[in-house]
């Protein structure tokens, strides 16, 4: 029996996929197309990102700035 490999992706690829998913600018499948990854997943990291992006905005100032410092360093390393 084979394993299956998991793949992982950077924050900052998942960020850009799910960035173009909030768009709609594209489907969901022409996404998965292009990223090549499954729809289910970009669907997931949609959600999340959604669920996440008011802590940017939240009133706990500490916790915002490492929100933010996070956030730019993922699109910073890839």
């Amino acid at each position: 029996m084979m394993d299956k490999i998991r793949k992982n992706y950077s924050a900052s690829f998942k960020a850009k996929a799910a960035l173009e998913a909030v768009k709609k600018e594209k489907t969901i499948s022409q996404l998965s197309s292009e990223y090549g990854v499954h729809l289910n997943q970009i669907t997931q990291w949609r959600k999340r990102m959604l669920e996440e992006l008011p802590y940017i905005f939240s009133k706990n100032r500490q916790k915002k700035e490492k929100t933010l410092k996070n956030y730019k360093q993922s699109f910073i390393s890839k």
